[in-house]
């Protein structure tokens, strides 16, 4: 028996419409992100009834999660349905939704939400003059593409920025997906998202440049020996903070720091700077945090501010 789906009256809609709860969605950019959460809608009992996407990868997705779908131009997805899913990147967003406005696609009593970490409400507004309910639902995970982020998509916390009368149907868009909502004002979007990308992209590029240097050293398998100690070391930054740091930084041991950075300079040139800035903000961090006293981390900190100014200057 299929799970029972939760159900809202969507404000803005026509009562008949809104009934069964029932909506006819459109997804503009089934990539990545905006394929998923159509999947998602779709499982909730909602109707996807037309998608857009340019690149042979999106077509292949659409095919695999929407199936039947038919894939139209974004002026055609908007006339076919109730609810639209904005599924772009964050930069063609704003060009997207004014050029819709402008042909006077959107129309009163449409639900809108765009899935962009870094925008809030204000890109959406060409779409609310013309009647349009704005939402912003960011689901905070990575999509790689990959078959399986169907499947992570369940308990997946989604920040959301809404009108506050309108709050109620954005958290139930969310909960229909499968998804735990939170509320991010629309002032604080663009530090939220900062966030997101410091702890998920660059997260990912320091474990590349580990891996790489790790390779630099002989070893043939950097995955196996990285897995337990970044797992262990992630999880006790979630639960601890910085009182979960541990390494050379922690304990003030200026030495080891000044053999990276030279054996850095010549064996991993292009890995000093991410180092340096990294070990630095480590250091105020320790400092702050009652790991390192003053006179342990000033002089931490003196042999980075020179390593700094070294490679500002051979960079000139």
């Amino acid at each position: 028996m299929p799970a029972r789906r939760r159900t809202h009256r969507a404000a803005g809609l026509d009562p008949a419409a809104t009934a069964p709860a029932r909506l006819r969605v459109g997804v503009i950019g089934a990539g990545r992100v905006g394929a998923v959460l159509g999947a998602a809608l779709a499982d909730a009992g909602h109707d996807v009834v037309a998608a857009s996407g340019l690149s042979a990868a999106s077509a292949e997705r659409a095919a695999r999660l929407l199936p039947g779908v038919p894939l139209v131009p974004a002026d055609e997805v908007v006339a076919a349905s109730d609810l639209v899913v904005l599924a772009v990147p964050d930069d063609t967003l704003p060009g997207l939704v004014a050029g819709l406005a402008e042909t006077g696609a959107w129309r009163a009593g449409q639900l809108a939400f765009h899935t962009s970490g870094a925008h809030g409400l204000a890109v959406l507004t060409p779409a609310e003059r013309a009647g349009v309910l704005p939402l912003a639902l960011h689901p905070a995970m990575t999509f790689s593409g990959a078959p399986e982020d169907a499947d992570r998509l369940p308990g997946v916390p989604f920040g959301v920025t809404s009108r506050e009368e309108h709050r109620a149907v954005a958290e139930t868009l969310v909960l229909e997906m499968g998804g735990e909502p939170f509320f991010v004002a629309e002032a604080d979007r663009k530090l939220y998202h900062a966030a997101l990308v410091t702890g998920a992209n660059h997260l990912v590029t320091l474990v590349a440049e580990a891996a790489d240097m790790l390779r630099g050293a002989g070893v043939p398998d950097p995955a196996r020996v990285l897995a337990p100690l970044l797992t262990a070391a992630l999880d006790n930054g979630l639960r601890r903070g910085d009182r979960g740091l541990t390494g050379p930084v922690s304990r003030g041991d200026v030495g080891t720091v000044r053999d990276h950075l030279e054996t850095l300079s010549e064996r991993a040139p292009k890995s000093v700077a991410a180092y340096v800035a990294m070990a630095e903000r480590t250091t105020e961090r320790a400092l702050a945090a009652g790991r390192l006293r003053k006179h342990e981390a000033a002089p931490l900190l003196d042999l980075l501010a020179g390593n700094l100014d070294e490679d500002t200057a051979g960079s000139r």
